[in-house]
């Protein structure tokens, strides 16, 4: 066995065999319900309430009761944001969330500062997720081994993005059993605390009027305002995930918009029930923080102090491990919605190209491992501290929330006279947009110094890096339009043709010959290269072959897996693609043929058209055209393809002939 099958079958046993892309049925295997949904997504804000209520807990300083206010509008915005978001499901069903709606509600530019700002929350929802489900699990073990949290969350990361390079599904389902343990884990504590607590809700209102006059005497009434409402922005991590069902209605059953209106309102009412819920009971259980616990930690082991030893000891063990593996479940919204987005900008050029290509398992490789690898630098940088992660997380997510929000405020005002519900809905994202404007700047004034500042510088470098990408591929473009150019003159010529020859008897069909030596062209498309490959055969070596093969693949990407019928459109027009060729060259007294198919992996794909071809075409020489630009560099390499050079290669070792034509734009 050589080398590179050994590869193969190591990476099956890791991540799975390939998978079709043909399947009528693929897509109903790898979508998600609304259930699953739920938990592969709606995870992402429910976790939040492991750190964001707790952060903002601590932001009240020794005033608890005002925690009461703050409880109630976070839940209150939660709906608020929720609400937001379904209308953004409604009005782009196939998915896309901030980078869409900003891009095509407000301008490209726009959109791809919304996507480089959800981006680097992706990336920072592994991150605090795995570092906080960390926190939560070491907040049990003796201090002894807190030394070994960053391995532990470093290898949480790995072990996730194994999970997600095998697929969707796989990623979700085996933790599904965690996700309800957390559910009613937590649900049985808040419910219990009510219970218990139900006497005593006389003395908390009167407590809580008691510390509100203290506060206005000592604090002064703007300043019960603005600790009521930092403490407010300081949760503002418990808004996060909202947004993730919106950018994933790809992955969701059909229908696709019901499913996901389904995951929202889940997530919505399971979000606010557990952050009003474990509000109070910090404030009834006098919940105070401790170095190397978390918050929840401390409240489980309040609640079951009068409990008997060793059902107290299991039952915050239980539900600590819950947390952690929910925090780590979270972690999968990274995973999936974060290259998808990074897909969403590659088909539009403000990233490489190769971010939008699915593996053999249809799931987008390479910005998992982008995301995953980011993620791995963030926890080294960030040394798995969720204080300072949170700062970061909690600015980039809200820079997406406030641009989505304004493009859906002005796409009601614009839609004012058509729209009946207009009014309703901008109230709503008027709203929203006010809120989430709040939050950002609350938290990047007060937070600036302690790492707000740090994210804004690496969101900028982002931007500026996508805007030399998208500077380089509209350079490229403006060149291989002109090696375009030709393309308007040949499809002139056929046109002449078939008038030439509008009766068929006096039209002559090339006969198939065998031995007669054949030129086999590897074409993208009918296009500027493909045409200028073709007639570089001719001009390097005249009439020395009479039969002609053209074989074009299709890239299966994530522009075009979104259902079968779209599979179907691209396979048809490659076909069309390739009979222009061979209708062309048919006129001209050759013989040709086409060979087409679909892939994810292009270059596997023409290496199993191949053996056919050679079956049937003995004396055969394989072409492909490569781009030469005037200047090569670290971007050329970098953002454009080379699949004749890895084809080359490939047919080396099996000993077949190919030719590389450079073609200078």
């Amino acid at each position: 066995m050589d080398k590179e099958s050994s590869f193969k079958k190591i990476k099956e046993i890791i991540i799975g065999g390939a998978r079709d892309p043909h399947d009528k049925k693929i897509f109903h295997k790898l979508s998600l319900i609304a259930f699953l949904a739920w938990v592969g997504l709606g995870s992402d804000g429910l976790s939040s309430s492991c750190y964001g209520p707790p952060e903002a807990f601590k932001a009240l300083q020794g005033h608890p009761y005002l925690g009461l206010f703050v409880a109630l509008g976070t839940g209150i915005t939660i709906f608020i944001i929720a609400a937001s978001y379904s209308h953004i499901i409604e009005l782009f069903p196939t998915g896309g969330g901030g980078y869409l709606v900003a891009s095509k509600l407000l301008s490209p530019k726009i959109g791809m500062i919304s996507g480089s700002a959800l981006l680097i929350d992706y990336v920072l929802t592994i991150t605090i997720s795995i570092a906080s489900g960390a926190d939560a699990i070491f907040s049990f073990l003796p201090s002894k081994y807190y030394s070994y949290k960053l391995e532990f969350a470093i290898i949480g990361v790995v072990i996730l993005l194994v999970l997600n390079i095998r697929g969707i599904k796989e990623a979700v389902i085996p933790l599904v059993p965690v996700f309800l343990l957390f559910v009613f884990t937590h649900l049985f504590a808040i419910t219990y605390t009510l219970v218990t607590h139900a006497m005593q809700f006389q003395q908390v209102y009167q407590s809580t009027g008691q510390e509100l006059s203290r506060s206005f005497n000592t604090l002064g009434t703007f300043g019960v305002l603005f600790l009521v409402m930092r403490a407010y922005s300081m949760g503002a991590g418990t808004f996060t995930g909202i947004e993730a069902v919106s950018n994933g209605l790809p992955i969701l059953r059909e229908p696709r918009v019901k499913t996901a209106k389904k995951t929202m309102h889940y997530m919505a009412f399971s979000l606010s029930i557990t952050v009003v819920g474990l509000m109070i009971a910090y404030l009834l259980f006098k919940v105070q923080p401790q170095e190397g616990k978390t918050l929840n930690a401390i409240f489980f082991e309040n609640m079951t102090s009068n409990w008997g030893k060793n059902t107290a000891y299991y039952f915050v063990l239980i539900t600590l491990l819950s947390e952690a593996i929910l925090l780590f479940i979270a972690a999968q919204t990274g995973f999936l919605d974060g290259p998808r987005v990074l897909a969403n900008m590659a088909i539009d050029r403000w990233f490489p190209t190769r971010f939008a290509n699915l593996s053999d398992r249809l799931v987008t490789q390479n910005g998992i491992i982008l995301m995953g690898g980011a993620s791995l630098i963030m926890m080294l940088i960030s040394h798995g501290s969720v204080d300072f992660l949170i700062v970061l997380y909690s600015i980039n997510v809200f820079i997406t929330f406030s641009l989505s929000q304004l493009g859906m405020v002005k796409h009601w005002w614009q839609e004012r006279k058509t729209e009946k519900k207009w009014l309703r809905k901008l109230a709503i994202n008027g709203i929203g947009l006010i809120l989430t404007l709040f939050i950002l700047f609350s938290v990047l004034i007060i937070k600036f110094s302690e790492g707000g500042w740090v994210t804004i510088l690496i969101t900028a470098g982002l931007v500026s890096f996508t805007l030399v990408i998208k500077n380089h591929y509209n350079k490229t473009h403006e060149m291989v339009r002109k090696l375009d150019t030709i393309v308007d003159s040949f499809e002139a010529s056929i046109y002449n043709l078939d008038e030439n020859n509008k009766n068929p008897s006096q039209k002559v069909v090339p006969l198939y010959d065998p031995k007669a030596k054949t030129a086999a062209v590897l074409i993208s498309g009918f296009n500027g290269l493909g045409l200028h490959t073709l007639f570089s055969i001719f001009r390097l070596f005249g009439h020395t072959y009479k039969n002609f093969i053209f074989i074009q693949v299709g890239s299966v990407d994530a522009g075009n897996f979104k259902g079968i019928q779209e599979i179907e459109n691209l396979d048809n027009y490659i076909k069309s693609d390739v009979d222009k060729y061979v209708h062309y060259m048919n006129e001209h007294g050759y013989f040709a043929e086409a060979f087409t198919g679909v892939g994810t992996d292009v270059v596997e794909e023409i290496e199993s058209i191949v053996p056919k071809i050679n079956l049937k075409y003995p004396n055969i020489i394989y072409f492909g055209g490569q781009l030469v630009f005037p200047e090569e560099s670290f971007l050329t390499h970098w953002l454009h393809n080379y699949i004749v050079f890895a084809v080359q290669k490939k047919f080396y070792r099996q000993g077949i002939p190919m030719v590389i034509l450079p073609i200078r734009i």
